[in-house]
């Protein structure tokens, strides 16, 4: 007997909330906004609205369904189902948090509060959840397939992310390094720079595309749908025993960027959550490449 649908509303804490745990009060964390010229006011019609998408979402529920929730900072404990259904309600950036986890579960992105998201990856209004449910548990929904990134260590230590995999220092020092690409005869090169970073057309709305505004003139970024990535090196220095002949470009399908660590230390993460980070060591080689899983994000 298969299990009925479960709904996983996927959520994360809100800024009212936030400086409630810190300052205890409502009325103290007015003073403390109130002091540096800012009202709370703002920030508590951000977390009503968010919690009441949360309450309308939850709703939509159907009645034979189970659900659960959970916050954002509780996704690398949670261990989600082939039967769920995962809702995301918030920003852009909480479904990429939530894609790592996923193993092809259907997602579907509610705007907690639109007008402030651009809504690339939250594209539905709370009160559609109803009708976007039971579509999302149909195998013959319509999806969305986005490519993701993974990055892959030497000790088979695995990293997935849907905008970009950062692989650099975990402060500012410089990142030492030697880069090579598959599929070409030259030989790696050696690098001192801020760091690497590899991401997927989903990313080119990010991280990538400031970087990719800043300096490069040829570079097409690809759509979130295909399968190719881009990469960059950030500042990379040139001297005597450090090179900057390869600083941008696209990984084709079956491709990926190597690095062998030169540094006491590195890390890469994927989408901005350094806390959840592989740790890489002198001589380590970590390779950066186009994930076999991809996020099915409903229409």
């Amino acid at each position: 007997m298969s299990l009925a649908p479960r709904a996983v509303l996927v959520h994360r804490t809100t800024e009212y909330e936030e400086l409630l745990a810190r300052h205890g009060t409502h009325g103290q964390a007015a003073f403390f906004l109130s002091a540096r010229g800012r009202s709370i006011d703002a920030v508590r019609a951000r977390h009503e609205r968010t919690r009441q998408a949360l309450a309308e979402v939850a709703g939509a529920v159907p009645l034979a369904w189970r659900h659960t929730r959970v916050e954002r900072a509780d996704l690398d404990r949670f261990l989600f189902g082939p039967e769920d259904v995962v809702v995301v309600v918030g920003q852009d950036g909480l479904v990429a948090n939530t894609a790592k986890y996923l193993t092809g579960q259907p997602v579907v992105g509610i705007d907690a509060d639109p007008g402030r998201n651009p809504g690339v990856l939250v594209r539905h209004r709370p009160d559609r959840a109803r009708l976007l449910l039971p579509h999302a548990a149909d195998a013959r929904a319509e999806i969305d397939e986005l490519t993701m990134v993974e990055a892959v260590t030497d000790d088979a230590q695995r990293l997935l992310a849907l905008n970009e995999i950062y692989v650099g220092t975990p402060g500012h020092q410089t990142a030492r390094y030697t880069l090579g690409l598959d599929g070409t005869d030259a030989p790696a090169e050696a690098q001192a720079s801020s760091g690497v970073l590899v991401g997927t057309g989903t990313g080119a709305t990010g991280w990538l595309r400031s970087l990719w505004e800043q300096r490069s003139d040829r570079l097409v970024l690809p759509a979130p749908s295909d399968a190719r990535l881009a990469w960059f090196v950030r500042e990379a220095w040139p001297s005597p025993t450090t090179g900057t002949t390869r600083v941008e470009g696209l990984l084709e399908t079956g491709r990926g960027l190597r690095l062998t660590v030169e540094s006491d230390r590195l890390v890469a993460f994927g989408d901005g959550i350094e806390s959840d980070a592989l740790e890489l060591t002198w001589g380590q080689t970590i390779r950066l490449s186009a994930a076999a899983s991809r996020l099915h994000l409903v229409h």
